[in-house]
């Protein structure tokens, strides 16, 4: 990749950005300017007890040295983030051996590495490179094995008292439901619509969302009723979240969200039912452009913003 006329960036103006999962580990180098010069992908072996922690930051570090020995790095993980930001403070049900391990001494770094929820890292790096950028009041859900979510209020990220603003996931959309989220929350929208219990949902019928996607696709009626009713939770919580945030727009992230028009298509006619639209506008409902890769940039800009704030 050419440099500018004037020669190549100084060290100090890339940065590394991590976003760790149970599953795998990802990593980008980026330049200030937000382009990802590189990207590398990791797996782990992570069976959600954490116990071989040294294994699981052995592969950051090294990973992290590759993508820039020299660099900032910025780190993305699930759970609640520490206030001094150097933690996760609170990360349930899985990679709990993580918790409380402070990241800028486990890679080894003299700069300080921030740790950003993973939820809130992905909207910051839609906000900087994707499909927030250029808009300042947004709301961001992540449909996946659970369902994330952050708030920007204008262009500034709502962190919340203690990290838990945004956490969209344990909105309850059904109380009556005897599913309940990790947060102890009944009916919350991550037990409706979450590809962690999709077998128990649909009676064990379908293992994955993928699949029962594809089955409502090619028209199957039990399908169509099982997806149908995630996506109307989905709406409910859409349009609770654009009565209590009013954004500009809502951006839909996850491996769910790549299904494009078999999960927009309804979701935009449940919103036409119940979406507040006082001035006969309706907000704007947007597929996230990053992909699985936009916790990592965000988690690269937020290290970019802390060491040289005029990035942003």
């Amino acid at each position: 990749m050419s440099m500018a006329e004037s020669g190549p960036e100084p060290e100090n103006a890339h940065a590394v950005g991590i976003d760790i999962g149970g599953t795998q580990i990802k990593g980008v180098l980026v330049d200030r300017r937000g382009v990802v010069l590189r990207r590398e992908l990791r797996a782990t072996a992570d069976d959600g007890s954490g116990e071989d922690v040294g294994t699981f930051v052995r592969t950051v570090r090294a990973l992290a040295d590759e993508l820039g020995a020299e660099v900032p790095i910025g780190l993305s993980a699930p759970g609640l983030v520490q206030t001094d930001r150097r933690a996760i403070a609170w990360m349930r049900g899985r990679l709990h051996g993580l918790e409380k391990l402070d990241w800028t001494e486990a890679l080894g770094r003299s700069l300080f590495v921030p740790v950003t929820n993973d939820a809130h890292s992905a909207l910051l790096g839609e906000a900087w490179q994707g499909a927030a950028r250029g808009l300042k009041d947004v709301a961001m859900l992540t449909l996946g094995t659970g369902v994330g979510g952050a708030i920007m209020a204008d262009g500034r990220l709502l962190r919340g008292h203690i990290g838990r603003a945004g956490h969209a996931g344990h909105i309850s959309v059904d109380p009556r439901s005897p599913l309940v989220s990790i947060a102890d929350m009944p009916g919350a929208l991550e037990c409706l619509i979450g590809n962690y219990n999709i077998g128990e949902r649909t009676g064990g019928r379908f293992a994955t969302t993928h699949a029962l996607i594809e089955a409502f696709r090619s028209g199957d009626a039990e399908a169509s009723g099982f997806w149908l009713a995630s996506v109307r939770s989905l709406a409910f919580a859409v349009a609770s979240l654009i009565n209590v945030v009013d954004p500009e727009a809502v951006i839909i992230g996850g491996g769910i969200a790549q299904a494009g028009e078999a999960l927009f298509g309804p979701l935009r006619d449940a919103m036409q039912e119940i979406e507040w639209r006082p001035f006969g506008e309706s907000v704007k409902l947007l597929p996230a452009s990053l992909g699985e890769w936009a916790g990592a940039i965000g988690a690269a800009g937020e290290t970019l913003h802390e060491h040289s704030p005029s990035v942003r």
